[in-house]
């Protein structure tokens, strides 16, 4: 258990085996964020650079297939790195969760490899009993 919530950086595939194809890129990000709920769930917070880095390249006028989606993707995860205090790597080749992982390793940041492994977060003030009502609503949206 720890006593304070970690900030999880939640890594795996994004654009890798995709060819550029949006949908492919869609489903990549939604499993990622499948993983956020049970992060949040163990008493920490979730984060992936996909959710820093797509504003910033929208804003660029560019998106993830574009020549400037490698100087933006993996510049977001290697600074969000620099605030994070884990690393959750999903299963797939990827090149960018790979890199995440040698970072965080260099850091000397866990990494774990399934949200199982991660210590329960110490319950903050106010959060008691939110979890069971935030599944309740998770489970009927």
């Amino acid at each position: 258990m720890t006593d304070k919530p970690m900030l999880i950086l939640i890594a795996g595939p994004y654009r890798s085996g995709t060819d550029g194809d949006p949908r492919a890129m869609a489903a990549n990000l939604a499993r990622l964020e499948a993983a956020s709920w049970p992060v949040f769930a163990a008493g920490h917070v979730p984060v992936i650079g996909e959710w820093v880095a797509l504003p910033v390249l929208r804003s660029a006028g560019a998106g993830p297939a574009d020549p400037l989606a490698d100087q933006v993707l993996y510049p977001t995860a290697e600074r969000l790195l620099a605030h994070c205090d884990a690393v959750l790597r999903l299963p797939g080749d990827s090149t960018g969760a790979d890199h995440d992982v040698a970072t965080a390793r260099r850091r000397g940041l866990p990494v774990y490899h399934d949200v199982a492994e991660i210590p329960r977060g110490t319950p903050q003030e106010g959060q008691a009993g939110q979890a069971g009502q935030a599944g309740q609503v998770g489970r009927v949206a």
